[in-house]
């Protein structure tokens, strides 16, 4: 990932609205969440919502499909996943102790099954 790309993807994150649909979005998961949904679960004025998804769009962050008459937005987990590992490249330095925490927290994902 370039630095401008990932600057992209970063400011697009950081307000609190884009990044309240973002979260959302990765709950959502593939499957996605019709414009309107997300609207109501945020509590988020339709042209609000419509600016904060054009502009997470356009960072890479999400994509839209048409329903028949909805839109469904979802996540780009591809593009979200580029950006963490960018974000952790050069994080270790030649001293792996110093990334120990970060990959023990990644490794602590609510998507992977825990120990029993």
């Amino acid at each position: 990932m370039e630095m401008t790309t990932a600057v992209e993807s970063l400011s697009a994150l950081a307000h609190e609205g884009r990044l309240k649909v973002f979260r959302l979005l990765v709950t959502a998961g593939s499957a996605g969440l019709a414009a309107g949904e997300i609207a109501r679960r945020l509590g988020t004025p339709p042209n609000t919502l419509s600016a904060n998804l054009a502009l997470l769009a356009h960072a890479g962050l999400a994509q839209s499909r048409r329903d028949g008459r909805s839109i469904i937005y979802s996540a780009r987990f591809d593009r979200m996943g580029e950006l963490m590992a960018w974000l952790a490249e050069d994080c270790c330095g030649g001293a792996p102790e110093v990334c120990g925490p970060l990959a023990a927290a990644s490794m602590r994902s609510p998507c992977l099954p825990t120990e029993a």
